[in-house]
């Protein structure tokens, strides 16, 4: 747990800097000040309501024991055997096969699955996909990428807008425009470098966590090979239009290959899928 908050604080303290960096190319010390200060009210939003926002983006729908009633029966009992509180329930309608959590902590957490997920796998494949989101909230990561997708977007933002009309030096005078495109293409990727960094070892123990949760590593394993196949063939507009969420899911929702994979926050489906059969012949 203590690792976990460290990060949090890492990432936070990472994000704020390049908020700062940002600013100052825009407006000199002023423009770092102010940008700083930015930086500090993004992240004190993000803490309270980044969740919301983006189930939000999602258009996520909660459902509860009479409208999603085996769904939801899931959940609750794969949240008593991590020993979790029961977390909100969130429907997508989306064609694309994935599911995410998030939420400040697991007494505020949510799980979202698509419908897509639900009528590609079998009941003992969600089963296994809701337990690895569960093992997120139970490792108190949750956080960490809600923080991370909510930030990342505003420094993309924030980085288009210093492209587009450029910046000062601390004399008031025009910066160099370069220096505004490098800023446009950088800070996004310094983002982006800093979110792949926690999300693919996280991603790892979360398969880990979830194995144990539902006590089938092999039914994890079987629905990351179903959504890796059906996922790239569908996409999903939300994701394509907030890619810095694209982190949260358990399956990354973005279209794309070569060097874009090279920058993935998810680690290659294939070792996940190894680890997780390693791991059900421990269980034999």
């Amino acid at each position: 747990m203590l690792g976990n908050w460290l990060k949090t604080t890492v990432l936070m303290a990472a994000i704020v800097a390049l908020f700062g960096a940002i600013g100052s190319y825009l407006g000199g010390t002023n423009g770092m000040i102010m940008a700083l200060i930015f930086g500090g009210a993004m992240n004190f939003f993000a803490y309270w309501f980044s969740d919301k926002m983006v189930l939000r983006m999602y258009n996520a729908r909660e459902v509860d024991a009479t409208s999603a009633p085996q769904f939801y029966a899931m959940v609750r009992e794969l949240a008593q055997r991590a020993g979790l509180p029961m977390p909100r329930v969130y429907l997508i309608d989306e064609a694309q096969p994935n599911a995410f959590a998030t939420g400040r902590n697991p007494e505020n957490a949510a799980v979202a699955a698509t419908t897509g997920i639900l009528n590609l796998l079998s009941a003992r494949e969600i089963r296994g996909v809701m337990a690895h989101e569960l093992a997120h909230v139970r490792h108190r990561d949750i956080l960490i990428s809600t923080i991370s997708a909510t930030m990342a977007g505003a420094i993309s933002a924030l980085a288009n807008f210093a492209m587009f009309f450029g910046g000062r030096d601390s004399e008031g005078r025009p910066a160099n425009p370069l220096a505004g495109l490098l800023v446009a293409l950088l800070a996004p990727l310094a983002a982006s470098l800093i979110q792949m960094a926690i999300s693919r070892a996280r991603e790892f123990e979360a398969d880990r966590g979830g194995a144990e949760i539902s006590g089938d590593p092999n039914a994890l394993a079987d629905a990351l090979t179903k959504i890796d196949h059906y996922a790239r063939g569908i996409p999903m507009i939300a994701a394509e239009e907030h890619p810095a969420t694209a982190q949260m899911m358990i399956m990354n929702p973005l279209h794309g290959g070569g060097i874009a994979n090279l920058f993935s926050t998810h680690p290659a489906t294939e070792e996940r899928v190894a680890r997780l059969r390693a791991l059900a012949a421990g269980y034999r």
